[in-house]
């Protein structure tokens, strides 16, 4: 197992659509258990392999309980359901360090996945667990948090985060 640094905006992998996964190979395998403990590392609830500049159809996330953690691992997940209810939530994104805001996103969403045994799953999630599939699968086409805020919001929270990085001196945050 082995930590994979975290990409930051505005590198432009994350705003690319990511390649489907043909097959579950023994290195996607270990891909997902990398990023599963990078995700956990960071800390974080969820991580796209567009996030660790890898431009493929791979998720982790984990919003279970400290006690009880919930890891999915999800090939090709795609939202096939949203509920017409919204719910707002407070999110945040490893590629966006100590950045957050609300966002309205469907309140419950349905899933569909290959898991790594290479059988299709569905999963009907809610609350936390919605937000968290849809902000990931959102990076899976290029999409970030910030590009479901108004534009003033998003500029303030790129121009905040350009401006920690550049007085860290260092040209990337914590983790990276």
């Amino acid at each position: 197992m082995a930590l994979i640094p975290i990409i930051t905006i505005p590198d432009p992998v994350l705003r690319k659509v990511a390649a489907p996964v043909p097959e579950i190979t023994d290195r996607i395998q270990q891909l997902l258990t990398d990023m599963a403990e990078t995700m956990y590392d960071a800390p974080g609830i969820g991580l796209a392999a567009p996030q660790i500049n890898i431009s493929q159809r791979l998720i982790v996330m984990d919003c279970g309980k400290d006690e009880t953690p919930e890891l999915f691992k999800m090939i090709n997940p795609e939202i096939i359901n949203r509920s017409h209810e919204l719910a707002v939530l407070e999110e945040g994104c490893l590629s966006i360090p100590d950045q957050t805001a609300d966002v309205e996103r469907p309140a419950v969403v349905e899933v569909k996945y290959t898991d790594i045994a290479g059988d299709e799953k569905r999963l009907t999630c809610e609350g936390l667990l919605a937000a968290c599939v849809q902000h990931e699968v959102d990076h899976l086409d290029g999409v970030l948090f910030i590009d479901h805020i108004s534009r003033l919001k998003r500029d303030m929270i790129v121009r905040r985060f350009m401006k920690e990085m550049r007085q860290s001196g260092s040209g990337s945050p914590k983790g990276e």
